[in-house]
């Protein structure tokens, strides 16, 4: 999937992605990027993940371990604390409420599209 998300939209509930794809499995950086690429957000950039990250792990959601590279320098991988558990368990549940919410609205039908000029 290639089509872009409102950056507005996808501001609110990166953390959430963040947090569930660490829950998933340890990941570093570059890793998280592609595997939020891979899941449709392709225009998902580092410039965007990376302080994301850092701000879960100044929050206490995230800790992180350097792990040596053959490939460069080491890496910085990313896991779920005890709070990043919770985090994510209490923003799952509100982003369901969310979309039960924003689906009822949607989903009301519609009387017959006004004219053009009205």
């Amino acid at each position: 999937m290639t089509s872009s998300h409102d950056p507005q939209l996808l501001k609110g509930v990166l953390s959430l992605l963040l947090l569930h794809l660490l829950a998933e499995q340890e990941s570093y950086g570059y890793e998280v990027v592609q595997r939020l690429q891979g899941a449709g957000f392709a225009d998902v950039l580092e410039g965007t993940v990376y302080p994301a990250l850092a701000r879960l792990e100044r929050e206490g959601r995230l800790a992180s371990r350097l792990v040596a590279s053959s490939s460069g320098p080491a890496r910085k991988y990313y896991r779920l604390t005890a709070a990043g558990h919770e985090a994510l368990a209490a923003g799952a549940a509100g982003w369901a409420r969310h979309v039960a919410s924003v689906d009822a609205v949607l989903s009301r039908p519609l009387s017959a599209a006004p004219q053009k000029g009205s």
